[in-house]
């Protein structure tokens, strides 16, 4: 594939624009079997930008976690300022249990930490995974806001 043959839509209302081809990178982490090499997934990542491809989407529950730092090492370098990037959070571990979280306290510190994992200052698309249905939505929806 050439590079730039992918085009580019709106996502959304507020003026992001990504590739029409993204590239989800949950199983670069495991998910469907043992995670890839690191070298061989950056060079993926790499490649996919070189053919267009501009829009990821990984998430905190990827690995747990080491998706968002693969990210963060794939991007380094001036390369992230020419991608878009999503994550996601609402899956926390409790007592290695597994439970659904969009309390504000629990989203501001998940968004931290994807932030810092990524190496990261900005998420372009910040959302949440599952919903948790112990709170309204809005609830959730008010804490991606920013102050």
């Amino acid at each position: 594939m050439e590079a730039g043959r992918v085009g580019r839509i709106k996502l959304g209302s507020q003026g992001l624009e990504v590739s029409a081809q993204g590239l989800g990178c949950m199983s670069m982490s495991g998910g469907y079997g043992p995670p890839k090499p690191e070298e061989d997934m950056i060079a993926l990542i790499h490649h996919a930008i070189h053919s267009g491809v501009t829009f990821f989407d990984t998430s905190d529950l990827y690995g747990p976690f080491t998706n968002e730092i693969l990210l963060g090492k794939a991007l380094k370098g001036g390369v992230r300022e020419r991608v878009e990037l999503a994550t996601k959070f609402g899956f926390c571990f409790v007592d290695r249990k597994m439970e659904i979280r969009g309390d504000p306290a629990y989203v501001r510190a998940a968004c931290e930490a994807s932030l810092k994992r990524l190496h990261m200052d900005c998420i372009d698309l910040y959302y949440q995974h599952r919903i948790d249905t112990r709170l309204p939505i809005e609830v959730t929806v008010r804490s991606l806001h920013l102050p």
